[in-house]
């Protein structure tokens, strides 16, 4: 095999299935999903063709190399740099016109580049045709057909970059159909570009690569070059300044834009046919799901209908874990005993560990239905529509409507939510983003809602957990309109986001997805929680005295803390030390809350029918009610978020002063939440 590994960069437009293809052929556990903007960074993995090995980079998804956003940064850097041997641009076949823009850039700068036609079997659902055979002629390069989702045409595409690569081979041939005497330039420059402009633009571009090439005499991609310079391109023109006055009396890139796109209107009409049996499916959904009144109460309904199999289906499987967990327990407890292990390390074990790290691994069938309903919602196209649908309440709030995309991401976890602030090119929306963002219920917070509500509220438990995201979204909302009122800055950026085809979600992909967040979760459980697990049995089993038993708890540094806090968490009905000793814990991870709770109230499994019983009977015994519990739910919906989010805060924004601002400012509206909910409830009930 060759040690040398060949670099192959892939390129294209979100949603082009870009990622999936680069999962087909490396297994990386990237999340795909429908708006622009979460592959942030570039992603590497090795693969192995026929004794070649390569290095695939999965670049992220943008729409042009115009170096205005930090994908359009990230992409464009990379691609020039020397390390790239061949660049996969994947075209997503259905939308053709699209697509070819970006293509015909990177095909400009002078790089290997081969397109992979991507979704040719949503082409032949269609009805749709593309002539594979004229649209290599007209671009210059290797056009390859392949599906990602089937995993078909990848050994083709692979040869066709391992042949492009190959050092000094000269470009594919170029025929085009021009009429004869179609202009006076006095290249013939059909003969070896894809894209000929007008020939006012052709005699500045030849101007300028003489001056390039005065200059810098090496230069490889001095058409590129030139033509960015009559974009006014300010990076090209800073790394190669050179006198332009002469040739340029102004920008030409809307010239150049529009003339890119009659060539692509002329590819089109030649290579694309049948366009018009396009299927209308979308369209007729779309009149309902982005419809302007209907659209936002549409999307509470699908989320709603994601809680009621996130509590039914997740219940169900729950009990096989709660009674695995019983008989664990009860195993590793017999099993201390009989070797006669100290007192003292079986209750670490068992009253520590298990009941810390197993009760929150109870919960684990809700968290994998909630993401697999998350993860098909992604995949089918439809989360974009929500972030459109979003966008005009958005841009009334002072924000551009794509600082949506980090909110939704919020639903799953605020650490990749608050790094998806990254793609707003406005600082001030960036800031106001990362304020409101952690607001939005995260995974972590599910196994509270799960215990309480059903300890609770019975029934209508569904209901009370489905109102907390409710909550965190009005909150969001709310903030944001507030720091707009006293920022008086209005935002006139309006979302550009893709609306994609509606598609059968991928197994495979949806598979990656939710294995990663279980993982991750598995991760915590096995991590942070087992650690808090154990700090927390040490601070309720110790104390100034040395070694407290059960019946004198309240004899412990643990208690002695909750006791000091408590009366300042009285007004919002947490003013119970074992509560605010649970909630002091969960600022490690939200997870650690519950665990925190089965372990101050003695109870192994609290997610059994026993576990509960017993629970339920410690908190009322104290007076906690549903209201308290209420609450409670309120508090850990808005308070501080975990450790990693605010380490994630400190490296986005950069400042330790923003990070604690955000710290206090969410626990004060947690507080104040939480207090009105129970002052208001305690008068109403």
């Amino acid at each position: 095999m060759n040690e040398q590994p060949m670099y192959v960069a892939f390129i294209g437009n979100p949603n082009c299935g870009k990622t999936t293809l680069f999962n087909a052929y490396t297994g990386a556990n990237l999340k795909v999903a429908n708006w622009p903007g979460v592959t942030v960074e570039k992603k590497e993995g090795p693969y192995a063709f026929k004794g070649q090995s390569f290095r695939l980079v999965d670049l992220p998804g943008i729409y042009s190399l115009t170096s205005y956003t930090m994908e359009e940064k990230v992409a464009r850097q990379y691609i020039m740099g020397d390390e790239v041997s061949v660049i996969v641009d994947v075209v997503d076949a259905s939308c053709l016109e699209r697509n070819l823009y970006l293509a015909l850039q990177l095909i400009e700068m002078g790089r290997p580049v081969v397109v992979a036609l991507n979704m040719m079997d949503i082409v032949e659902e269609r009805g749709m045709e593309i002539d594979l055979h004229r649209l290599p002629e007209v671009l210059g390069v290797p056009v390859i057909p392949v599906s990602a989702r089937k995993k078909t045409g990848l050994d083709v595409l692979m040869h066709a970059v391992a042949h492009h690569g190959e050092a000094g081979r000269e470009p594919d041939r170029l025929e085009h159909h021009h009429a004869k005497g179609e202009g006076h330039h006095h290249h013939d420059h059909h003969k070896d570009h894809a894209v000929v402009y007008s020939d006012d633009i052709e005699d500045k571009i030849d101007l300028l690569e003489e001056r390039l090439l005065e200059k810098w005499p090496d230069m490889v991609n001095v058409r590129w070059h030139a033509i960015k310079i009559l974009e006014d391109d300010e990076e090209v023109m800073r790394q190669h300044p050179i006198d332009t006055s002469d040739i340029l009396e102004r920008s030409y890139e809307t010239d150049i834009i529009n003339q890119k796109y009659d060539f692509i209107e002329e590819v089109v009409q030649e290579c694309l046919f049948n366009k018009e049996a396009k299927s209308e499916r979308t369209d007729r959904v779309d009149r309902v799901l982005t419809h302007t009144v209907w659209g936002i109460p549409v999307f509470l309904g699908i989320m709603a209908l994601v809680f009621f199999f996130t509590f039914t289906v997740g219940d169900f499987l729950k009990g096989y874990f709660e009674a695995g967990l019983d008989i664990l327990s009860g195993a590793v407890s017999g099993a201390l005993e009989a070797i006669h292990v100290s007192p003292v390390l079986e209750s670490l074990v068992v009253d520590g560990v298990i009941a810390g790290v197993g009760g929150i691994l109870t919960f684990l069938p809700n968290i994998f239905i909630l993401f697999l309903a998350l993860a098909v919602l992604e995949d089918s196209g439809y989360m974009a529509r929500v972030a459109y649908v979003m966008d005009g309440l958005m841009s009334r709030l002072g924000l551009s409507g794509r600082a949506f995309i980090p909110m939704l991401l919020g639903f799953g976890c605020t650490v990749p939510a608050i790094m998806a602030s990254r793609t707003l090119e406005n600082r001030r929306d960036r800031m106001k983003t990362i304020l409101i963002t952690p607001f939005m219920s995260c995974s972590a917070r599910l196994p509270i809602y799960v215990l309480l509500s059903e300890l609770f509220f019975g029934r209508y438990a569904m209901l009370a957990a489905y109102s907390m995201y409710v909550i965190g979204l009005a909150v969001a909302i709310l903030v944001a309109l507030v720091v707009h009122l006293i920022d008086r800055q209005s935002n006139s950026n309006r979302l550009l986001i893709e609306l994609p085809e509606y598609k059968t979600p991928n197994g495979h992909t949806i598979a990656i997805y939710v294995w990663e967040k279980v993982k991750e979760y598995l991760t915590k459980a096995g991590t942070t929680i087992f650690v808090a697990s154990l700090v927390l049995w040490a601070v309720m089993n110790f104390g100034p005295g040395g070694l407290v038993d059960a019946e004198h708890i309240g004899n412990s540094f643990g208690a002695s803390i909750g006791h000091a806090v408590a009366p300042l968490f009285a007004p919002a009905g947490l003013g119970y030390w074992q509560i605010v000793l649970s909630l002091i814990a969960g600022i490690a991870a939200k997870e650690v809350v519950v665990s925190s709770m089965s372990i101050l109230f003695g109870v192994s499994n609290v997610n059994s029918a026993a576990g509960m019983s017993a629970m339920a009977a410690g908190l009322g015994a104290m007076g906690f009610t549903a209201l308290n519990a209420y609450a409670m739910m309120v508090f850990c919906l808005l308070y501080i978020p975990c450790a990693a989010t605010i380490g994630i805060i400190r490296k986005e924004t950069g400042s330790w002063k923003w990070t604690i601002f955000a710290i206090m400012f969410q626990l004060a509206v947690a507080y104040v939440m939480a207090a009105l909910v129970f002052q208001i409830g305690s008068l109403l009930v």
